[in-house]
């Protein structure tokens, strides 16, 4: 039944986008309210909601005591998982990751990482035997579009907020103890989505715009350098298009990098 009202909905959402209008109002280089809150999870090691529009992702930082891998002996590592469940929307289901889930958590955490942002040697224990691995932690609460910039904001949000464990004389994390160090983020990387609607390049997509759309472009930005990017669907992109989606984010990163660098 889901399948058939999204597409009854994506026809009356493409029917607007031709006439230069959005289902909530928005222009088209326009995002929605943006809401951020941290340390909303007392059994992590650092935590944040996101709110975007009616997009929420609960995000959980934890490390953990690890070996490190064989090329990089002297570096710690981070792993970011996001789980979409049935609570967040009728078109997830409980169980293995969803195809989704996975691309979506993969865009989110190759910004970070081809950012530079975790400086990964000053999470070395001892180099070649024992480092800190990150685990971030993703949940969707409620599903209404966007989930790769609502995931890429509540990880930085968390990461940000997170607190280097304390050790004990094996190098063994002391539970609910932390050091005076809190995680440094060298850089801010940023995820854009846009979404091509009838010839027509919107920002910030609703999940019903998301299935009204012939293709999706992500972009990972820090300030006006573009750190990664994914192609999605089987919509293509212009040259002039594609220019066009990192001017609106170039234009549009101060404004989300603002609200993460209030964040206590």
């Amino acid at each position: 039944m889901s399948d058939i009202l999204n597409l009854i909905n994506a026809g009356s959402i493409k029917e607007k986008i031709k006439n230069g209008k959005r289902e909530d109002n928005r222009g088209f280089e326009d995002f929605r309210d943006l809401e951020i809150k941290t340390s909303v999870l007392s059994s992590a090691d650092g935590s944040a909601w996101v709110k975007l529009g009616k997009t929420e992702i609960v995000a959980g930082i934890k490390f953990a005591v690890g070996t490190p891998y064989p090329d990089s002996p002297d570096e710690g590592s981070m792993s970011l998982n996001l789980e979409l469940t049935g609570i967040s929307s009728p078109d997830f289901s409980t169980g293995p990751p969803q195809i989704d889930a996975l691309e979506y958590g993969r865009v989110a955490d190759r910004a970070i990482r081809s950012a530079e942002a975790i400086d990964f040697k000053k999470l070395s224990i001892v180099a070649g035997e024992k480092v800190f691995i990150i685990f971030v932690d993703c949940i969707a609460i409620n599903a209404d579009g966007n989930l790769i910039d609502a995931t890429e904001i509540a990880a930085l949000a968390a990461l940000k907020n997170a607190k280097i464990p304390k050790l004990d004389e094996k190098n063994n994390i002391i539970s609910k103890e932390y050091s005076d160090k809190k995680l440094e983020l060298l850089n801010i990387p940023l995820s854009f989505t846009f979404e091509k609607i009838e010839g027509k390049i919107i920002v910030d997509p609703t999940e019903s715009e998301e299935y009204a759309s012939d293709a999706r472009f992500s972009l990972g930005l820090v300030k006006d350098t573009v750190v990664s990017c994914q192609k999605s669907k089987n919509g293509v992109f212009t040259e002039e298009e594609i220019f066009t989606m990192v001017d609106i984010s170039v234009n549009k990163y101060n404004e989300i990098l603002k609200k993460i660098e209030a964040l206590e």
